[in-house]
């Protein structure tokens, strides 16, 4: 029996994932078993050059989606709107939906799960976290019984990419951002990316897969790396550590935290060797110990390999003829503010030439109940650097002694402060 493709989006995902159900049908249902028939791919510049025929363009998304010969929904299209509505009107269709729509996943989750599971269709979403990586369905089914206690990842291919530039070459952010837009790595806009906002989007999804409770993207604290200095990539590597951006998601007894930012990952943790556009998600919990995730993150050919294995697993259970129980369930449940979160600080202090410089900043953190781990000085003179390690003591009285330390006359600048991640080297 055939299974009619419908596929929302024929960028580089969508034209990718084409080709393949094009000129890989045989070996598919050799493989497989399962007819797939691309009926057409919506996208928005008609004109564009296409890795597909022109025969299968089709100008308006909702065509496809109430076509008969559609059986399967596949959503390339990114954003909210119109991505939302094609979706729900598909699951009410009774047809499966495939989409690596992040975005949309994190801001309305619970609604789409909820509507799939009530007309007994699939949903699946390989590809919205991790690209060409296997990760959301060994999170929702083979580590279903495991109580996840951290996820840790670095889940943007664009920025690491980017720290690796600045790491390795010596680039200063904008150039290795403008090399990364070069290859392709970085879009023309690449805010999504480097303010940390698609990255936030697939911690809130991790974290609703680890700890069955879904987290609204608008929970995630965020940080880019916008403001991240080669001179700190330096001194990191003298003091024993890497620069990554990286999702957290802790579990805690008040609710998961989840959290975007730059961090210092000691040089011989295994998410410090992750480089280029690669990704890398490391899962903790007390019966698998330590699991670790990696791939490539990003790139038209690795996601159009997940999206396609969705396609097949969907296409199995569509055949079935019965209805699809869902794979995951979501509770209600606080979410933890990061403000409440113990972290660790690296601090890149400017100060004087002053009697009592390092006393007075001592004085500060103390104030705040934040002890220091260690110091080292650079240069003499008011050309003098101070870079500070701190014990592990919450966010906000580390974020207020930050702001007391800009107050003090010998510090002339708070340079960076970036949060340490991982055991001490």
């Amino acid at each position: 029996m055939e299974i009619g493709v419908g596929l929302l989006g024929g960028g580089t995902v969508g034209g990718e994932l084409a080709k393949r159900l094009l000129e890989d049908h045989a070996a598919i249902l050799a493989k497989s078993g399962i007819d797939l028939r691309l009926r057409g791919v919506a996208v928005r510049e008609l004109d564009k050059p296409r890795l597909f025929p022109s025969r299968y363009i089709v100008d308006r998304p909702e065509v496809l989606v109430l076509m008969p010969q559609v059986d399967l929904v596949v959503e390339l299209m990114g954003g909210v709107d119109p991505a939302r509505e094609l979706v729900l009107s598909a699951l009410d269709l009774g047809k499966p939906v495939i989409t690596a729509n992040k975005e949309l996943l994190s801001l309305h989750g619970p609604e789409l799960f909820a509507r799939a599971a009530d007309k007994g269709v699939s949903l699946l979403f390989e590809a919205a976290v991790g690209g060409g990586i296997p990760l959301i369905r060994p999170l929702s089914e083979s580590l279903a019984g495991e109580k996840i206690e951290r996820v840790t990842g670095i889940v943007n291919g664009t920025t690491n990419y980017i720290l690796t530039a600045m790491d390795s070459d010596g680039m200063a952010y904008h150039e290795a951002l403008a090399s990364a837009q070069r290859l392709g790595y970085a879009e023309a806009d690449p805010t999504a990316d480097v303010s940390g906002g698609d990255a936030a989007a697939k911690a809130a999804i991790l974290a609703g897969l680890a700890f069955g409770q879904w987290v609204n993207i608008t929970r995630v604290y965020r940080e880019g790396i916008t403001e991240l200095s080669t001179v700190d990539m330096k001194f990191a590597h003298q003091l024993g550590y890497g620069v990554k951006l990286l999702a957290v998601a802790d579990a805690s007894s008040q609710g998961p935290a989840v959290r975007v930012h730059p961090a210092l990952v000691p040089t011989g943790h295994p998410l410090a060797l992750i480089r280029g556009a690669n990704n890398g998600v490391f899962l903790e919990g007390p019966s698998i110990g330590e699991l670790l995730f990696l791939g490539p993150g990003a790139g038209g050919r690795p996601t159009a390999t997940a999206v396609l294995g969705d396609v097949i697993l969907a296409s199995r259970e569509f055949l079935a003829g019965t209805k699809v129980a869902p794979r995951v369930r979501f509770g209600n449940g606080a979410v933890r503010d990061f403000s409440e979160v113990e972290t660790q600080w690296y601090l890149r202090l400017e100060v004087r030439d002053a009697p009592g410089v390092l006393a007075q900043i001592a004085s500060v953190f103390g104030a705040h109940q934040v002890s220091i781990k260690s110091v080292w000085q650079e240069g003499r003179g008011d050309g003098a650097t101070l870079l500070l390690i701190t014990h592990h003591a919450r966010e906000d009285r580390h974020r207020a002694a930050g702001r007391d330390l800009e107050k003090l006359e010998v510090v002339r600048q708070v340079a960076a402060t970036i949060r340490v991640i991982g055991a001490s080297p």
